[in-house]
């Protein structure tokens, strides 16, 4: 029996859905931009001139795909799985990857167009390192949410977001308050209250307008302060994504960020399952290891072409299938996106777009998959998924601080053989940001455990974080968040991973202690 391939269409709603979906696309690229440039000032003729082509081409060809997959099911109320550039991971990316490794290339003594190179070059080769992952990943999806309890993986994914995702951007709009206020209101009236807007017209563009407004009404009067900056000259970019073997040279960088690059490419695979199963409740089914392959193969060709963000299936299906989108929204975002990243109007939006207008959006997001941690776990789980908040918000003030600069690496050693009553408080916060996805992974399942009266599980992953600490792929103590071997480490820093390793060991006795004394029958 053949399968009937639909003609492709585009409809109101998938006008609607192309808006909404370009929009997702552009505050997350927004974000990527204003973090390197305004935290980190990265050169910009890098960002929109190499690592803008490469990421929409990704998004192109995820989103061709993903609509053809649609097509192909025959049915014209057919609504494709909408794809696009993943927000959490590429603020974190931006913000613990990218940025962070400009700054210690630079110290290193390259100079800036040497690294900014150099950090393109790691992104590119974390971006074909999670593809891989997600490659090999989706052929055994189910099995990794049969072994990490779901509070683990939605409470690691939801503590970046409220804490990088949602916490960032609501600095950039409080720094042009008139304006990021007016927009986030707006953002919050249609999509949290789900009020109606005049016209009909979708939050989030009717946001953009009204900020945009705003933003080139007041500005010139001098009524924002200092938060205004008259627009450039639009530039004429013209940068074809080639493949290139960039990542090669990159994959030597990427050692001491395997601990943030890897949980990424996991979290998108545990995302991808959600997202088709939550897509085949509203009445359209598709295969999980396609969904998925096609996201890891958008990120591999992304990362090959120059890409810096991996792409992935957005939550908002049956949303989209709400609005009216149907197969034509993929397609139009996709080619918008690809077309965009060559001919540099993308940049020129972004550039033009005050980060205080966008980042509403960005806040809404955060707001959501926070939302959907708790929504989709059992009641009886909460505590494990506010557990898993915390080490995002040691790595969030560490990032906010200044990083290694708290606690400069020549002065770890110091600090700690001149702390009076245990480690220095800021070289704690430190530690216990650094591997902070896996760190909060385990901590989750480990509360997880005892929740549901399994001492000796929890036993088992309580061992886990202390082999994971030994080599620093958790609580590394060195401020950069490198991982090591341990026996490689001078005295003093040995004597800091013994101190966080046997702190796990303990308590790995004290609960197999515990367990024998349980009067309920505990399995592993």
């Amino acid at each position: 029996m053949t399968t009937r391939t639909a003609r492709l269409s585009i409809t109101a709603g998938d006008i609607n859905g192309f808006i909404g979906l370009v929009v997702d696309n552009l505050s997350v690229l927004a974000f990527l931009a204003g973090a390197l440039i305004g935290i980190f000032h990265f050169p910009p003729d890098v960002i929109f001139g190499k690592m803008f082509p490469g990421t929409a081409f990704g998004a192109l060809v995820g989103n061709l795909v993903y609509t053809r997959m649609a097509l192909r099911s025959g049915r014209a109320d057919a609504c494709a799985m909408p794809l696009g550039i993943d927000a959490p991971t590429t603020i974190g990316l931006a913000l613990l990857v990218l940025g962070p490794a400009f700054v210690t290339f630079k110290q290193q003594g390259m100079d800036e167009a040497a690294a900014a190179n150099a950090t393109w070059q790691l992104g590119m080769a974390a971006m074909v390192v999670m593809g891989v992952l997600k490659t090999i990943l989706s052929f055994f999806g189910n099995a990794v949410l049969r072994h990490v309890p779901r509070a683990g993986l939605l409470g690691s994914i939801a503590g970046i977001a409220l804490v990088l995702m949602g916490f960032f951007p609501l600095v950039d709009i409080l720094r042009v308050p008139i304006v990021g206020l007016a927009c986030f209101g707006i953002v919050l009236y249609a999509l949290v209250a789900h009020a109606r807007l005049p016209f009909g017209m979708p939050g989030v563009l009717f946001s953009i307008l009204v900020g945009v407004a705003l933003y080139y009404l007041l500005g010139p009067l001098d009524l924002l302060g200092p938060g205004f900056q008259a627009p450039g000259a639009p530039q004429w970019r013209f940068n074809l994504p080639w493949p290139n073997l960039g990542f090669v040279d990159g994959m030597k960088y990427t050692l001491p960020y395997l601990a943030l690059i890897l949980p990424f490419g996991l979290l998108m695979v545990v995302g991808g399952i959600n997202v088709t199963e939550s897509a085949r409740a509203a009445g359209d089914d598709y295969n999980v290891r396609d969904i998925l392959l096609t996201e890891a193969l958008a990120t591999l060709i992304a990362g090959v072409c120059g890409g810096v963000a991996q792409t992935t299936p957005y939550i908002g299906q049956p949303a989209y299938r709400a609005m009216g989108g149907r197969t034509g929204y993929t397609f139009l975002t996709g080619v918008f996106l690809g077309l965009g990243g060559v001919f540099g109007y993308l940049s020129n939006l972004v550039e033009l777009i005050p980060l205080a207008v966008l980042a509403p959006i960005l806040i809404f997001i955060a707001i959501h998959i926070t939302m959907q941690a708790f929504e989709a776990t059992p009641q009886k789980y909460f505590a494990a998924v506010v557990m898993a908040f915390f080490p995002a918000v040691a790595r969030m003030l560490a990032i906010k601080l200044g990083d290694p600069a708290i606690v400069p690496p020549a002065n770890f050693a110091q600090a700690y053989a001149n702390a009076d009553h245990g480690l220095p408080e800021l070289a704690v916060i430190v530690i216990l940001g650094n591997g902070f996805i896996i760190t909060s992974m385990v901590w989750a399942s480990f509360v997880a455990a005892l929740i549901d009266h399994r001492p000796r599980r929890a036993m088992m992953i309580v061992v886990l974080g202390g082999v994971l600490t030994l080599f620093g792929i958790i609580h590394s103590v060195d401020p950069n968040g490198s991982i090591y071997l341990p026996w490689t480490l001078d005295a003093a820093a040995r004597s800091l991973v013994w101190q966080f390793t046997a702190a796990y060991m303990v308590l790995a006795a004290t609960l197999g202690l515990l367990s024998l004394q349980s009067t309920r029958r505990t399995n592993l």
